[in-house]
């Protein structure tokens, strides 16, 4: 039987519009320095600036001087999780934390996971081990919604 649902392939970095993310500020907070280092590469390569942070209070002293356009967390780290992260970033004073669009990064792709993040105040989540296509693309559709009209 061959009705079982094969993962598509995924797509090349290479696909995508040249600098697809020019102009774009992104805050990538990880505790796991591969994930993080890899997750600010592919953002940087689509033409993001990014910021690293390798733990939740770093990423809070980072956003007291900057707000970037996109957040990307990890859910799962010590201390204070991202779930606490988003919480605390949607609480910031005169607006800033509800302009800034976020994705939760995390292991766990259950659709409960997923309902989670969304119910914390994550705009979307994505499953580890990223694509970095579909990260990439991702970002994008967060930061620039399609034009009406």
């Amino acid at each position: 039987m061959d009705d079982v649902e094969r993962p598509s392939k995924p797509e090349d970095l290479a696909t995508l519009p040249p600098g697809i993310l020019a102009g774009v500020s992104a805050l990538v907070v990880d505790d796991e320095a591969d994930s993080r280092e890899l997750v600010a590469a592919v953002l940087q390569a689509s033409g993001a600036d990014v910021t690293a942070a390798a733990s939740t209070q770093i990423a809070l002293q980072e956003l007291s001087a900057v707000v970037p356009h996109v957040l990307v967390s990890d859910v799962g780290m010590p201390e204070l999780d991202g779930y606490e992260l988003i919480r605390r970033v949607r609480s910031l004073a005169d607006a800033r934390g509800a302009a800034i669009r976020a994705i939760a990064l995390t292991a766990y792709s259950r659709e409960q996971d997923r309902r989670k993040a969304l119910a914390s105040g994550f705009d979307s989540h994505i499953a580890k081990p990223v694509e970095p296509a579909a990260l990439v693309r991702l970002v994008a559709s967060l930061v620039r919604p399609p034009s009406a009209g």
